[in-house]
């Protein structure tokens, strides 16, 4: 693609049709500088098919925050739009119209409020709020949309992997099998999410995070393609990296010849003055084959040399091999702890596509409508409770109690806040009958979760580097229950209503159903 068609797509056109034809809607109504307020939230934790999500961490707002700031309509936007005819030939889009988004088609009219990357977040709680005029906060729908979704579903897949790994070292090396460029974005995710390095080199560049990788099995093809062996390909690699020596065990026989040759290798460094690094297992019963591995390793001298294990992992497959370990290093008496403490991951394809949940359900809907000098909370209807919004200008509380651990998200009204109120009710947000009460004694803190991140087109909040977003990610899952955050049938986190925030729902419902048409 030629560099002024990338500037096309990934510009201010990267967005729906649907947008700019109800924005031209809104200008000819007059509508379109009418301020307006949009939620960015998601509906659902990620399923992946055998397990669940309990919880997801936020991400990509950097990144949507960057391209609001470069993204505008110059001259050949404006062509573009112009080029469109309907379906009677006629242009699509008005020259007046168009000569409005010109002078206004970017996003410096808009402010940005949104809880920071690397918190934990949780449905239906608005993790981006956008105010400014109607049209404008239409068109950014989309890109916003895209940004958000994609980060947020790859950091929290990376950090249920984490979590899987006890901590231990990951290598995402997801970019041969990801979707296209947008690998960077989910480079960028998993790096908040937990792993530690990848293998993507420009990203991680970009990023400042050194690029990590060992070798391909085809080396050790090509070596054997020339009439040389596996030993002369482990020697030649050794020799150019004798400080950062790992080596692929299982291009041939991993016990028979991969791993002595390996060792065999790494005595050689070690009489240099060298320490090897360790070996990486691709195949085969990756459990049994740690313990092997370890075995031989530990017989040879090399109780500190790491193993790498990779091929289709996620944080199931890595908990099944944990457990496996634990079970089979047990009966032929070797230590499990010694061996899963050693061990490595890198992990692919499953972590940069979210195997089992390609996307997220996240959506970008209207709130409020500023009319007569005030906000007027806006809804959608929908025969599935769970798909109408809040509506309104909200604030999110995230409740914490006596044990300093997170109990519930609370959404209020702009005017309330959970320290004014003598008991803190929890609604939830569909079911009538389903509340409890927090006495206020039981509650330690009421921490605001979202903050200004542009303010009329201005940024005024610094993002900080990765290593920060990660502790932010570390400090939030600490204070999450245990049952929320296992991979299987987590535990329900609460997101609630204040009282206040489901009367005037429930009011506002009852009122639109009561202009709805009766039937004859």
């Amino acid at each position: 693609m030629k560099s002024d068609q990338r500037q096309l797509t990934e510009g201010i056109l990267f967005t729906d049709e649907y947008q700019f034809t109800m924005a031209q809607m809104y200008f000819r109504m007059g509508l379109h500088e009418k301020p307006a307020q949009f939620d960015y939230f998601f509906r659902d934790y990620p399923d992946y098919g055998g397990h669940k999500a309990g919880y997801c961490i936020n991400a990509g707002l950097e990144w949507l925050a960057d391209w609001m700031r470069s993204a505008r309509f110059r001259r050949e936007e404006i062509e573009c739009l112009r080029g469109q005819t309907g379906r009677g030939g006629q242009p699509l889009f008005s020259a007046d119209f168009l000569a409005w988004l010109e002078r206004n088609g970017h996003f410096d009219a808009l402010t940005m409020r949104a809880v920071p990357e690397g918190r934990v977040v949780h449905p239906n709680v608005p993790l981006a709020v956008v105010t400014g005029p109607l049209a404008i906060a239409q068109i950014l729908e989309t890109s916003l949309l895209n940004h958000l979704n994609t980060q947020t579903l790859i950091a929290t897949k990376a950090a249920r992997i984490h979590e899987s790994c006890r901590g231990q070292l990951i290598i995402e090396f997801g970019a041969r099998r990801g979707h296209g460029t947008g690998v960077n974005a989910a480079t960028r995710a998993a790096l908040i999410g937990g792993a530690h390095f990848s293998s993507n080199v420009g990203i991680s560049h970009a990023l400042g995070f050194p690029p990590k990788g060992t070798h391909a099995h085809s080396m050790v093809q090509a070596f054997l393609a020339m009439g040389l062996t596996e030993l002369d390909a482990f020697r030649a690699f050794a020799e150019t990296y004798p400080d950062d020596c790992v080596l692929l065990v299982d291009t041939i026989d991993t016990l028979g010849s991969g791993i002595p040759n390996a060792i065999r290798v790494f005595e050689e460094l070690r009489r240099k003055g060298h320490v090897p690094v360790g070996i990486r297992l691709d195949s085969g019963d990756l459990a049994h084959l740690a313990i092997e591995a370890a075995r031989l390793l530990d017989a040879a001298g090399f109780p500190e040399a790491t193993i790498v294990l990779s091929n289709e992992l996620d944080e199931l497959s890595i908990w099944q091999i944990l457990t496996q370990i634990g079970q089979e290093a047990a009966r032929n008496g070797m230590e499990a702890e010694r061996i899963i403490g050693r061990l490595a991951y890198g992990v692919g394809t499953r972590l940069v596509t979210s195997a089992g949940a390609p996307s997220l359900n996240g959506v970008y809907k209207l709130v409020a409508l500023r009319r007569d000098g005030r906000w007027v909370p806006a809804m959608k209807l929908s025969d599935s409770p769970a798909k109408i919004p809040n509506p309104g200008d909200k604030r999110v509380y995230r409740l914490y109690d006596r044990r300093g651990k997170a109990t519930a998200d609370l959404l209020t009204a702009k005017e309330e806040s959970p320290a004014d109120m003598p008991e803190i009710v929890l609604r939830h947000m569909t079911e009538a009958r389903l509340q409890r009460t927090l006495r206020k004694a039981d509650i330690v803190e009421a921490e605001p979760l979202l903050g200004t991140v542009v303010d009329q087109g201005r940024p005024v909040y610094a993002f900080p580097p990765i290593e920060a977003i990660r502790a932010v990610r570390r400090a939030d899952l600490d204070r999450l229950d245990p049952g929320v955050k296992r991979l299987m049938n987590p535990h329900i986190y609460h997101v609630s209503l204040s009282e206040k925030m489901w009367q005037m729902k429930q009011k506002l419902t009852a009122s639109m159903r009561a202009n709805l048409p009766r039937s004859s």
